[in-house]
């Protein structure tokens, strides 16, 4: 679709006017085809690199057969993937992307026994049955809690949970499909291959690594693994203080929980939001202001690109329009800027972000200016608060008063709320003598309508139309509060009074949009955190415990929940443990038909916990905040070990 709607543009930009141009903006489906590129790259690495390896310890038909297995695996996944309503999304190729580590095993594990048969003497059909049938009952017990664990992953609730599932379906079929390989084509390629084999001397490599190779294992790790055994207390003391030290990591604040990794893309916008009844000459000015501030920030960073290339590509503007405000109008705008490939840039987004807010400053009478990425994915705001009561002058306070605090935070930015203030109004109230003339609040509103949107007097038919006539007041009566006020209302017996002689006409300004949950009023304050600067988890769980309590002291009326990318993890994270909890519940019950007993089960799957420290320091090491696919990941793992 995108090459067509390239070409499209192309063509459209040969055939345009002079002083018109197509551009294409807003290119998501690139990022889709950059995943898919590192998908083929990594496959193409993974199987060059597990031929190679290979190749040091078997022949090169071996190799070359074992191999094979992953492009057929992946092959055969691809096919399978629509029966379960699977597309190549950025997910799905996720869970492609970690199945190139996981294919090879059964198919190596199969080859290495057939090899050691025909070492043995055994011909090579004889080798492939013997050696499929010694290793079936451990490969199977293998993939089956393999497929515990998965399979449990694959129902995770919550909406990221509902993203993330993807990720262990795919993993099951691809593994499924090179079980499938690995049993029923192997084996045959292998027999077939190896019966026309002529024996030949190791090359002078091959002698002299497997000559080293035997030395490191004979020599260094058989006696290390020997003393391992010898002082098993003092390994397995290691091993917990390790296990305990991984626990720490992220319980003492040294490895951050955020929802959802932050990738950077290649657009960024900024939503706009004014009073209700803000005209658009105002709301053109602010975004004037915007695409200047926008300019400055290309300036500076366009020195710093390779060859010094534009770092805004386009931008465009859309009036009456902002997904943040749920509302639309003259007094709502976004400014979204194309930025050069993440790939290629040398500016990461959140250094875009905070340079575009700085060079903007600050704009009077301005509800929220809101500078983010597009959402790309499942989570909701990094603070997403809601604040539940009756009172909507006190929830306000509450509100400000919580956005205040965040607001002392350092890397905390675009803090606001949902109850804004709306149009302006007038409010009529009747006076104590008005019913001495005659009027109740339901004639005067009457005709203060009629007067201010008309009322409906007759209808005549011209050919096959119909027309409506209607009375109200000419527009020139109808301009500011003065006309209000002197607007005359007939009394009882048809005498005219003026509107301010039976009613008091209060103006205010209302509420622009009043939200309810339970049929209790809501305010809820959002905002943004720098992950560089801040940990939205803690900021929150800090919020809850020192400022919280005492606001819900202040505010009794009020009640307080948390909402958006904390909540939503909070679930899909319960759901995890829970479901892998069952997974390994299974995966002890397999193990204890196949070992026949008890504690052996548990023997093997006391390695489980020791997969944490792999995680939890491969996290720290590379500088990888936890995530929930990490934590998915981790999962997997547990079935994998």
């Amino acid at each position: 679709v995108l090459s067509t709607v390239e070409g499209f543009v192309e063509q459209e930009n040969l055939n345009a006017p002079q002083g018109i141009k197509l551009t294409l903006t807003q290119d998501r489906a690139s990022l889709v085809q950059d995943r898919l590129n590192m998908l083929v790259k990594n496959g193409i690495q993974g199987l060059i690199m597990v031929f190679l390896v290979l190749w040091l310890f078997f022949s090169l038909r071996y190799s070359f057969w074992v191999t094979m297995g992953l492009p057929v695996s992946f092959l055969g996944a691809l096919f399978v993937l629509p029966l379960f309503d699977v597309t190549i999304n950025m997910i799905s190729m996720v869970g492609l992307l970690i199945g190139i580590g996981l294919l090879m095993d059964d198919a190596i594990v199969i080859a290495e026994n057939i090899a050691s048969r025909m070492s043995k003497g055994d011909k090579p059909l004889h080798a492939a049955i013997t050696g499929v049938k010694q290793v079936l009952p451990g490969i199977a017990s293998s993939f089956a809690t393999t497929l515990m664990v998965f399979g449990s992953l694959a129902f995770i609730s919550g909406d990221i949970g509902q993203i993330l599932r993807i990720m262990p379906i795919v993993l099951i079929i691809v593994i499924s499909v090179s079980l499938l390989e690995a049993f029923l084509i192997l084996p045959h390629h292998l027999s077939h291959s190896l019966a026309h084999m002529k024996s030949k001397k190791l090359s002078r490599f091959r002698q002299g690594f497997e000559a080293r190779f035997s030395s490191f294992r004979d020599n260094w790790f058989g006696p290390l693994v020997d003393r391992a055994v010898d002082y098993r207390y003092l390994t397995l003391g290691i091993v917990f203080m390790m296990l305990i030290l991984s626990i720490a990591v992220p319980a003492g604040g040294a490895l951050k929980f955020v929802g959802f990794p932050d990738l950077d893309g290649d657009v960024l916008e900024a939503r706009i939001l004014l009073p209700q009844g803000t005209p658009l000459s105002r709301t053109e000015k602010v975004v004037e202001q915007l695409t200047q501030a926008l300019e400055r920030t290309n300036q500076a960073f366009t020195s710093s690109q390779p060859e010094q290339q534009s770092l805004v590509s386009n931008v465009t503007v859309i009036y009456g329009q902002n997904p943040d405000a749920y509302e639309s109008g003259p007094h709502v705008a976004r400014v979204v800027a194309d930025l050069l490939s993440a790939e290629v840039r040398n500016a990461p987004l959140d250094d875009v972000i905070n340079k575009w807010r700085d060079e903007t400053g600050q704009l009077t009478d301005v509800i929220s200016i809101k500078f983010t990425e597009p959402a790309f994915g499942p989570g909701g705001r990094p603070i997403d608060l809601r604040l539940m009561g009756y009172d909507l002058e006190r929830l306000k306070k509450a509100s400000n008063e919580l956005q205040a605090w965040l607001n002392g935070y350092q890397g905390v930015n675009d803090l606001s709320d949902d109850l804004r203030p709306g149009k302006r109004e007038f409010r009529l109230h009747l006076k104590a003598g008005a019913g001495v003339l005659g009027l109740d609040a339901q004639q005067v509103s009457d005709q203060v309508r009629t007067a201010y949107q008309g009322m409906k007097i007759d209808e005549f038919q011209i050919g096959p139309e119909s027309y409506e006539v209607n009375l109200r007041l000419i527009a020139s009566d109808r301009v500011d509060a003065e006309d209000l006020y002197n607007l005359s209302i007939a009394g009882s017996e048809g005498r005219l009074i003026p509107l301010s002689a039976v009613a008091e006409i209060e103006e205010v300004r209302g509420w622009a949009r009043i939200n309810r949950v339970d049929r209790q009023r809501t305010v809820t304050v959002q905002g943004d955190v720098d992950r560089s600067q801040a940990n939205a988890q803690e900021l929150l769980a800090l919020a809850q415990a020192e400022f919280i309590p005492g606001l819900l002291e202040r505010y009794p009326d009020i009640h307080f929940d948390i909402q958006g990318e904390s909540k939503e993890s909070a679930k899909t994270g319960q759901s995890i443990g829970r479901n892998v909890l069952l997974g390994l519940i299974g995966v002890y019950m397999l193990l204890a038909l196949q070992f026949k007993g008890y504690m052996a089960p548990l023997t093997v799957m006391l390695v489980i916990p020791a997969a944490l420290i792999g995680v939890m320091f491969g996290h720290l090491a590379l500088g990888l905040d936890l995530t929930m696919p990490s934590m998915v990941g981790m999962a997997s793992l547990f079935g994998v070990v």
